[in-house]
């Protein structure tokens, strides 16, 4: 048997050396190990952000010009887009997840870096109407020492995300993949340093998220956290960055509703269904995972949608034909399992599916597409799974929809599908998300702000309010006409504020 490789930090340039302590990682859909990644320790953590503080003290990339920086993630977007085929490959073993749906969505993941990277060279301040004989300049500088927690998911792309915006603003980053799926990020440090970017400016280390993740986020010299997870991990650094005072951008879960009318023929309704819920094995922060369907369209979208996931082809993530492919965990099967049985117990009727469920070799973590017909009050109905089942819902009007769609503790996304424009419109307006789509469903673009409202996080991945987020203003007020004459035996035109 070949022997598993051991992927370490890369810190200051290089990868470090292995530490003592490792984690296997996974093959999803197999079982198999890819392979091992550091555990780092607390004093390894402390080492790293003593250095990428000094590296954003006395190092040149906060103060480079914004062409430079435009030139060096330009030219990170040029390379990652000519290795995207060793990434499709990583990130389809490493997270289970068809290959084609990884070919698709790697494919733009170069866009996040060009954006951002044209965005750090065309941003401009600000000269506020100061009333007087004063000038006043509004510029925007970076933050200092970031750190960002990246989910399992999406590794590639929710790291690029982050990544892109923080180092065109001219941050030091730290970067902590789950260990679940690390590998993929864990190749950007080389990537990065080809393209030009000084070393110890993208910093790249592993660890559970319990232990190294919460550890690196409690650090009082950081400027900056920006996680994705759930609203579990959030709860557990927000009251020590609280304590630092350090600021918190965080996409946390959802439950978005897919929101279909009559006026939407069942063919096209059932492919929205399928594409909303079922992508990445409904492992999203915005799988459509309730299905509100008006009484008009019930019954015939019902029929097709049953006959349609029971087609669904579940299996090798590696094989073109699937588009089903396994969840990340064991602990992730056990998960799908409890809500069927939850919902069963009050009262769900299971349409198809439901079951765990494994490969020819009885290997790999995979629980086959589901739904289940519930009611709005159902644990499944108003909890994230984060997993292929899906709650099916009869709603007898466009208000009973909108009631359900907003009565959860989650805001992060919904889609509204009709083909009358007056109804999208008051629909989209009335929901609660930080992000609605008409006839459309996990919409994404680097310039479209992402993120949700209530228990879906605090502000935004994406566009010029992410770019903005890992910057601070700072006001430069230049006085050419008002004279300091406060103190003068006889005060005239004394001005005060």
């Amino acid at each position: 048997m070949a022997e598993i490789p051991h992927v370490s930090n890369w810190v200051n340039g290089q990868y470090t050396l292995p530490k003592a302590s490792k984690i296997t990682v996974l093959n999803p859909a197999t079982e198999s190990p890819l392979a091992t990644i550091d555990a780092t320790a607390q004093e390894t953590i402390n080492e790293i952000v003593t250095s990428s503080l000094e590296t954003f003290k006395t190092a040149s990339w906060r103060k480079t010009d914004p062409t430079d920086r435009f030139a060096i993630l330009s030219k990170a977007a040029t390379l990652l887009r000519s290795r995207i085929n060793e990434f499709i490959a990583l990130e389809t073993a490493q997270t289970g997840r068809p290959i084609r749906e990884m070919r698709a969505q790697l494919s733009r993941v170069p866009e996040w870096l060009e954006y951002f990277a044209s965005l750090a060279r065309v941003h401009e301040g600000r000269v506020t109407p100061f009333k007087g004989a004063v000038i006043n300049t509004l510029t925007r500088i970076p933050l200092g020492v970031v750190v960002l927690i990246t989910p399992y998911n999406h590794p590639l792309l929710i790291a690029m995300k982050k990544i892109g915006a923080a180092l065109a603003a001219g941050n030091v980053v730290i970067v902590k993949p789950s260990e679940l799926a690390p590998l993929s990020v864990l190749r950007l440090g080389a990537l990065f340093q080809e393209a030009g970017l000084p070393d110890g400016v993208l910093q790249i280390v592993s660890g559970y998220g319990r232990d190294t993740g919460k550890y690196l986020c409690g650090q009082s010299k950081v400027a900056k956290i920006d996680l994705t997870g759930g609203i579990m991990t959030y709860r557990a650094i927000a009251p020590i960055a609280a304590l630092n005072m350090v600021p918190v951008t965080a996409e946390l879960g959802g439950k978005a509703p897919v929101c279909l009318f009559p006026s939407m023929d069942v063919a096209t309704a059932v492919k929205a269904a399928l594409f909303a819920g079922f992508i990445a094995s409904g492992q999203t922060c915005v799988t459509g995972s309730r299905l509100l369907v008006h009484t008009g369209l019930y019954d015939a979208f019902r029929a097709l949608l049953e006959k349609r996931v029971r087609a669904l082809r579940l299996g090798d993530p590696t094989d073109e034909k699937t588009q089903i492919g396994s969840v990340i965990s064991a602990a992730a099967v056990e998960r799908c399992a409890a809500f069927v049985s939850r919902a069963v117990a009050e009262g769900g009727k299971v349409l198809c599916g439901g079951n765990a469920t494994a490969n020819a070799e009885g290997k790999g973590f995979f629980f086959e597409p589901t739904i289940i017909e519930t009611h709005a009050t159902s644990d499944l109905a108003c909890n994230e799974v984060f997993g292929p089942v899906i709650a099916l819902l009869r709603c007898e009007s466009e208000e009973e929809i909108v009631r359900i769609a907003n009565d959860t503790s989650y805001a992060l996304g919904a889609s509204v599908w009709t083909k009358d424009f007056t109804q999208a419109h008051r629909v989209a307006e009335s929901i609660e998300a930080g992000i609605v789509w008409i006839n459309g469903h996990h919409l994404n673009d680097p310039s479209s702000p992402w993120g949700g409202f209530k228990e879906s996080g605090l502000g935004k991945e994406n566009g010029i309010e992410a770019y903005e987020s890992y910057t601070k203003v700072k006001s430069t007020v230049m006085n050419y006409g008002v004279a300091p004459v406060w103190f003068d035996d006889e005060v005239s035109g004394a001005r005060y504020g």
